[in-house]
C-alpha cells in the first residue's frame, strides 16, 4: 500500500504521517524542504527564484519515490508519504512565469508518468487564520518572509486541484479531514476518528486490490 498526505503549508501533513507510519506499521517518506537552498530566497522574492526552486523539488522528489519503489513498495512494504508529487504542479503555477512553466510541465511528465502512484490519498485542509498560526508555532526560519497572501492563495489552488485530481483520478481514494475541526495531533478522540477512517478505507482497498 502507498499513502501520500497532502495538503498547503502548516495542515499537519508530516503530524499525521508519522502517526499514520507508526500505527500501521508502514516505511515513513519525509519531504524534503528546509534543505531547498534556494527556499528562503523563494519567498524574499518568488518571481527571482521560483523556477530554481521549484526544479529542486521536483529532481529530489523524484528521486525519493524512486527509492520507495525499489527498497520498498517492490518489496510488498507499505509506505505512507506526507506529500503527493502533484503538489509540484500547484506550486508551479502558482509561481513560475508562462516560458517557465512550459519548460517545468515537460520535465514533470517525463519524470513522473512511470512513478509509483498512490492507493490512497488524505487531503487536509484548514482557513487561513488555522494555516497561519501553525506556521508561525512551528517557527521555521525559511517560512518567516511567507506572505498571508500567498499562503491564502495557495489553500486555494489545491482545493481547485484536488477536485480536478478527484475527477481524473476515480481510481484513487481521496480522504478528506478538515484542520479547522479537528486536532488530531492534542485531541484523541480526533485522532481516533482519523484512524478508523483511514483503517476502513485501507481495508477496502486492499479487498479491491485483492478481486
Amino acid at each position: 500500500m502507498f499513502i501520500t498526505v497532502e495538503g498547503p503549508i502548516g495542515v499537519g501533513k508530516t503530524s499525521l504521517a508519522h502517526i499514520i507510519s507508526q500505527h500501521f506499521s508502514m516505511q515513513m517518506l519525509n519531504e524534503i524542504v528546509e534543505e531547498n537552498p534556494f527556499l528562503g530566497k523563494f519567498y524574499e522574492d518568488i518571481e527571482e527564484w521560483s523556477f530554481q526552486t521549484e526544479m529542486f523539488f521536483l529532481c529530489n522528489r523524484f528521486k525519493q519515490l524512486d527509492d520507495i519503489h525499489k527498497h520498498h513498495l517492490s518489496q510488498q512494504q507499505s509506505v505512507v508519504s506526507d506529500y503527493h508529487i502533484f503538489k509540484n504542479l500547484i506550486f508551479a503555477h502558482r509561481s513560475l512565469k508562462p516560458a517557465h512553466l512550459n519548460k517545468y510541465e515537460q520535465i514533470y511528465k517525463i519524470l513522473t508518468h512511470d512513478m509509483p502512484k498512490p492507493d490512497v490519498v488524505i487531503y487536509l485542509h484548514a482557513s487561513i487564520e488555522t494555516l497561519m498560526k501553525r506556521v508561525a508555532l512551528r517557527g521555521r526560519e525559511v517560512e518567516e518572509n511567507m506572505s498571508r497572501d500567498y499562503l491564502e492563495q495557495l489553500a486555494h489552488d489545491y482545493e481547485t486541484f484536488v477536485e480536478s485530481y478527484r475527477a481524473a483520478h476515480p481510481e484513487v481514494k481521496i480522504l478528506s479531514f478538515s484542520g479547522d475541526e479537528l486536532d488530531f495531533v492534542h485531541n484523541p478522540d480526533d485522532l481516533t476518528h482519523v484512524l478508523k477512517t483511514i483503517e476502513r478505507e485501507l481495508e477496502l482497498t486492499k479487498g479491491a486490490q485483492i478481486k
